[in-house]
């Protein structure tokens, strides 16, 4: 399975990070450990959303439309923020 996924900084929590990768338990772990430069200053980070892809492509496509499209994004953070208030 491949996955596309957001994480919440629980260093600022107004902020979200979206990737994609083919194990999310170790990537999480990645990101918490500090290994991934892009994610490094705002650690800890909180699991709050994710999908499952058959595939590696689909997963890295989706991840591309919600980086690059405010109308698929910004609907998606506003659930994503609406779940985590509840």
């Amino acid at each position: 399975m491949w996955y596309f996924y957001i994480l919440q900084s629980q260093k600022d929590l107004n902020y979200f990070y979206k990737g994609s990768t083919g194990d999310l338990r170790a990537r999480f772990t990645q990101h918490n450990d500090g290994e991934v430069e892009s994610t490094k200053p705002r650690c800890p980070w909180r699991l709050v959303y994710y999908e499952a892809y058959i595939s590696e492509k689909s997963a890295r496509l989706r991840e591309k439309s919600v980086k690059q499209s405010g109308s698929i994004s910004i609907p998606l953070l506003k659930r994503v923020k609406e779940s985590l208030n509840n």
